[in-house]
C-alpha cells in the first residue's frame, strides 16, 4: 500500500490552516499551516497510520471506493 496513490480531502480552516482526510483510511487526520505543509505531514500520517494498521494485525483491504461531488442547495 505504500507507493500507492491515496485520495486526500483538504478542508480550509477559518484561520487559513488546512486539515486533512483520508476517506479511505479513517481516522488518518493530520493539517498544516499551508498546502504544502498540509502535503507534507498527510505523507507521514498515511504512513504511520498503515504502519500501526499492521502491526495491530489488520488487514490492508485496498482502498474504498470514494466520490467527491459537488452539492448545490
Amino acid at each position: 500500500m505504500i507507493g500507492m496513490n491515496w485520495k486526500v480531502v483538504f478542508e480550509k480552516n477559518e484561520d487559513g490552516s488546512y486539515t486533512v482526510t483520508v476517506p479511505a483510511l479513517p481516522g488518518c487526520i493530520s493539517q498544516g499551516d499551508n498546502k504544502r505543509e498540509a502535503i507534507k505531514n498527510i505523507k507521514e500520517a498515511i504512513s504511520l497510520h498503515l504502519s500501526a494498521m499492521a502491526e495491530d494485525g489488520e488487514p490492508l483491504t485496498g482502498k474504498k471506493e470514494t466520490a467527491i461531488v459537488a452539492v448545490k442547495l
